[in-house]
């Protein structure tokens, strides 16, 4: 149990901050084995051992494995190795971009950049010190630095400030869309509860007068029976409107149905099952009203049931104040996939008994109505003279809500994170800020110049490659005629006077490729400055022994 407890600590340790997934596990690792094997060829170029190999190999590894959690130290150690192991030099391009993305602060940033650049310039003079070259190695070094470490350190932390920022204005903009809408939300609750209020005030008065005024009447020992009927119906459609008044307001107020006392009379059902009960109302003040139903009934969401009832409400009032006295035909029928109302009339009976009151707004607020819930409504003449209204209602399609209203960023108000929406698509907002953001220039501008100064250290490193690989090649090559001109036994030191020190990798193990050499010789391999070969090199070879020259050979090797 401790063992697994250490092992888990461990592994929590490593990974550091970060999420580390078996993906990114897998990538470091597939990132790590390409690395090393291109240092295998890099040492394989510099003649290094097998176990150099080995430990370039493991370096690249374990660098490549800590530098999620050890940014800064993996940079200075792979820095300061890199010179005594060439096969781990390419895993110092992904720690640097690895330290610029990850290192907080600029000064432990620049700290550890510095400290990596002088262990690798202060290890690379003592690695090549036999070679009395430092200015070369510290120039060289310094090229290798700026190109391979510091640009890649550079754009990653561009990139990371970049996506930082970004992601900081998103969060900022989702908080202002957020307080946005809470101010819209409070401003429009006030304007509802002045509206409500202004509404009870004025029609609940009008409606208390109208039911007070009729119930006095309807006891009138003076009227008769069918005159009691009718002042009746009046009473009951003024207490079924203070209901309905009642609801509406509370709604409008407290975003919920007002409760209604129990002792008063019930309010009148508003959905497809109150339909029956307004047509026998209006049947009962002598209107003719015949209602059919055909196929077999379906329950419909609320909102919907709702909308049916409203269709036949406002159809039946239009056509009491528009063609008093017609016949008036009301049609339900229920289709495989939606609710089809209809509501026809005949053209009047007879000239209307005054001005009509209307506000003109009935048949858009009922065309509004149903498009909330997925349907629509049709209202026009007939042949005949008359006036028909359809609706087509769907069974179970859930009202419209604000998510439909695009906001000022093409996003949905859904995104606002309100009631359980989904989260914003942030991808969208990005798209939107790359387009309306001035600092998109300047962002392309310092991409571009990051991308160009690369391209100039790289050239600048190429051309260094070059200048020194001349300078090698000077101290590696002598002429035919200055190989003729030595001759065996001479001492070695007037010899060596009058040859270059062969310190170059063009001649690295060439004195071990030609013909035996005398034992216990120190030989001195040259390649000819006159050899044009394609395939084979000339190869002049010195050997000395005793303070003398004691064999000199010109052999022929492979490229």
């Amino acid at each position: 149990m401790d063992a697994t407890a250490r092992m888990r600590a461990g592994w929590d340790w490593l990974t550091g901050p970060e999420p580390w997934t078996r993906r990114m596990l897998a990538g470091d690792l597939v990132i790590a084995g390409l690395i090393a094997l291109l240092g295998l060829g890099v040492e394989e170029l510099d003649n290094g051992s097998v176990q150099r190999m080995i430990g370039s190999a493991a370096a690249v590894v374990l660098l490549t494995l800590l530098r999620r959690r050890l940014p800064a130290a993996t940079l200075v150690v792979a820095a300061a190795v890199s010179p005594f192991l060439p096969g781990s030099f390419l895993v110092m391009i992904l720690l640097g971009w690895s330290a610029g993305r990850r290192i907080v602060g600029v000064g432990r940033a620049l700290t550890a950049f510095t400290l990596a650049f002088l262990a690798s310039v202060g290890f690379g003079v003592l690695q090549a010190w036999s070679d009395k070259r430092p200015v070369l190695v510290i120039v060289f070094s310094t090229l290798m630095f700026l190109a391979m470490t510091v640009m890649p350190g550079l754009a990653s932390r561009y990139w990371s400030q970049r996506r930082t920022l970004l992601q900081a204005l998103q969060e900022r903009n989702g908080q202002l869309m957020r307080e946005r809408a809470m101010v819209a939300g409070q401003a429009r609750l006030r304007e509802r509860q002045r509206i409500a209020q202004d509404m009870h005030d004025s029609l609940g008065h009008q409606l208390a007068l109208i039911s007070v005024h009729t119930g006095a009447l309807e006891v009138d020992p003076k009227l008769t029976d069918r005159q009691r009927e009718a002042v009746g119906v009046l009473r009951q459609a003024s207490v079924a409107a203070m209901h309905e008044l009642r609801e509406v307001v509370g709604i409008m107020r407290d975003g919920v149905e007002a409760p209604v006392p129990v002792e008063e009379a019930q309010p009148a059902a508003r959905g497809v099952a109150g339909i029956t009960g307004i047509v026998e109302a209006a049947r009962s003040a002598g209107t003719d009203v015949r209602m059919t139903s055909a196929g077999r009934p379906r329950p419909l969401v609320a909102a919907c049931d709702h909308a049916a009832y409203r269709i036949v409400q406002e159809a039946l009032t239009n056509a009491y104040k528009h063609a008093p006295g017609a016949p008036i035909s009301v049609e339900l029928r229920y289709e495989d996939d939606s609710l089809v109302v209809e509501i026809a009339n005949g053209p009047a009976a007879g000239p209307g008994t005054g001005e009509v009151v209307s506000g003109g707004q009935g048949l858009t607020g009922l065309r509004e109505r149903a498009r909330l819930v997925g349907g629509m409504v049709h209202a026009g003449t007939t042949e005949g003279g008359g006036f028909r209204v359809a609706g087509v209602l769907p069974y179970g399609t859930e009202p419209a809500g604000v998510e439909d209203i695009a906001d000022d960023f093409g996003q949905q108000a859904q995104a606002l994170g309100l009631a359980g929406a989904p989260p914003m698509d942030w991808a969208a907002v990005d798209r939107e800020l790359a387009v309306r953001s001035r600092s998109r220039t300047g962002g392309l501008a310092m991409g571009c110049g990051i991308a160009f100064a690369a391209v100039v250290l790289l050239v600048i490193v190429l051309g260094a490659g070059v200048v020194l690989l001349m300078g090698t090649a000077g101290s590696a090559m002598i002429s035919q005629d200055d190989y003729d001109r030595v001759q065996v036994g001479e001492p070695e030191e007037a010899v060596r006077s009058r040859l270059p020190d062969g310190a170059s990798f063009l001649t690295d193990g060439l004195d071990r490729k030609g013909p035996e050499r005398p034992e216990g010789a120190q030989c001195l391999a040259l390649l000819s400055s006159d050899d044009s070969g394609l395939s084979t090199d000339t190869v002049f070879r010195f050997c000395f022994k005793d303070g003398k020259l004691v064999d000199k050979q010109a052999y022929e090797v492979e490229q």
